[in-house]
């Protein structure tokens, strides 16, 4: 399953990592472990964040993605299952059985 890894890096513990030049060469290792589909990164908040999109074949494989983001920049750690346009494409019968069956349902809202 594609997942949305949203890592936020609290501001104090970045500039340490900043100053001491380990941000970047932590990163990047933590992406080699975790071999992402893509990653990107921007300011949220006030705080560094990673926007990263990686696969996981089964569940036990989280504490893998997530806690190299905990020990090395006690980050905040959320993570979202992800669709892309062709995933969005293939669960319209989905969206097309909870249209049947729950629509009236607003309309009366």
């Amino acid at each position: 399953m594609r997942c949305l890894l949203k890592v936020s890096i609290p501001t104090e513990i970045g500039n340490q990592r900043v100053i001491d030049g380990s941000l970047g060469r932590t990163i990047e290792s933590i992406l080699n472990d975790i071999s992402p589909e893509a990653a990107y990164f921007a300011e949220e908040k006030g705080m560094r964040m990673g926007f990263i999109f990686c696969n996981i074949k089964e569940e036990s494989e989280i504490p893998a993605i997530v806690e190299p983001w905990f020990l090395a920049f006690n980050a905040k750690v959320e993570m979202h299952p992800a669709m892309n346009l062709a995933d969005l494409k293939k669960a319209m019968p989905g969206f097309e059985r909870a249209i049947k069956k729950y629509s009236s349902m607003t309309k009366a809202a």
